[in-house]
C-alpha cells in the first residue's frame, strides 16, 4: 500500500509565504493598473478633440483585465489546494467484509434422544447422496432404523444405537440385528451406527456375518464430513 506523504511544516509556512508575497504583489500591480486607466480615461475625456467612448472602452478592458487576472489567480490557487489535498490525504480504510457464513453444522448425536438419533442418521444419508431415505425405527421395526439406497444402487439397512460413552454395543445387539437386517430387510449393506463403542464379542460377530460396526468415531467424523460414510468403507 502506498504511504501518504507527510511535508515538513517548514515547508508549508515557506510555501503559505511566498503565495502570500506573490498575492499581495498582484494585488498591488492590478490596483496601480487600475488608477492609471482612470486617469488616462480622464486625460482623454478633457483633451480637445477627444473622444470619451474611446475612453470609457479602454477602462472597459483594462477593468476586464484585472477581473480576469484575479480570477485565473483564485483558480490556480484552488487548483493548488486540490493536488495538494490529493498528495497528503490519507488513503481511506479498505473495507471490512463481513464473516463468511459457512454451512451449519450436523447436530452432536451423542446428545441427543435415540428417535432424534435416527432421523439425524438419515440426514447424513440424505446429505452424502442417499436416495429413497426412510426413518423405520420404532415398535415393530425388525432390528431396521433407516432405510435406504446408496449412491452406488445398494439397498442400505441402518440400526442406530444412540448410547452414552460408558455403555458399549454388545453382542446380542449384533445377533438380533443380523436375524432380520438379510434375511427380512433385504439389505445389501447391514451398519450398526453408535455414539459409543462396540464390545469385541460384538466386532467378532459383526465379522462372522459381514456387518459394518460404525462406532462413534467414525460417526464424529462422517458428520464433520471429515471422514467416510458406511458405503465409502472397503466392503467386509
Amino acid at each position: 500500500m502506498t504511504m501518504p506523504v507527510r511535508r515538513h511544516p517548514a515547508v508549508a509556512q515557506r510555501r503559505r509565504q511566498a503565495f502570500s508575497l506573490r498575492t499581495t504583489a498582484l494585488g498591488f500591480g492590478l490596483v496601480a493598473l487600475v488608477i492609471w486607466g482612470v486617469a488616462l480615461t480622464f486625460r482623454t475625456a478633457v483633451q480637445p478633440h477627444s473622444h470619451p467612448l474611446g475612453a470609457v472602452l479602454t477602462l472597459l478592458a483594462l477593468l476586464l483585465l484585472s477581473t480576469a487576472a484575479i480570477r485565473g489567480s483564485r483558480m490556480r490557487r484552488a487548483a493548488r489546494g486540490s493536488a495538494l489535498e490529493a498528495v497528503v490525504a490519507p488513503e481511506p480504510p479498505a473495507p471490512v467484509l463481513p464473516p463468511t457464513v459457512g454451512a451449519p453444522e450436523a447436530p452432536d448425536c451423542a446428545d441427543i434422544d435415540p428417535l432424534a438419533f435416527e432421523d439425524a442418521v438419515s440426514r447424513l444419508c440424505e446429505r452424502d447422496g442417499c436416495s429413497d431415505v426412510r426413518v423405520v425405527g420404532g415398535a415393530g421395526d425388525l432390528g431396521a432404523d433407516v432405510l435406504a439406497t446408496t449412491p452406488d444402487g445398494r439397498r442400505l439397512v441402518i440400526q442406530c444405537k444412540c448410547y452414552g460413552p460408558g455403555h458399549k454395543v454388545g453382542s446380542q445387539d449384533l445377533q438380533r440385528f443380523g436375524g432380520t437386517c438379510y434375511a427380512v430387510h433385504d439389505a445389501e449393506l447391514a451398519v450398526v451406527v453408535t455414539t459409543s463403542e462396540f464390545t469385541d464379542p460384538a466386532l467378532g460377530y459383526a465379522e462372522q456375518c459381514a456387518i459394518l460396526c460404525f462406532d462413534g468415531t467414525f460417526l464424529r467424523a462422517w458428520n464433520n464430513g471429515t471422514g467416510p460414510a458406511p458405503w465409502e468403507l472397503p466392503a467386509l
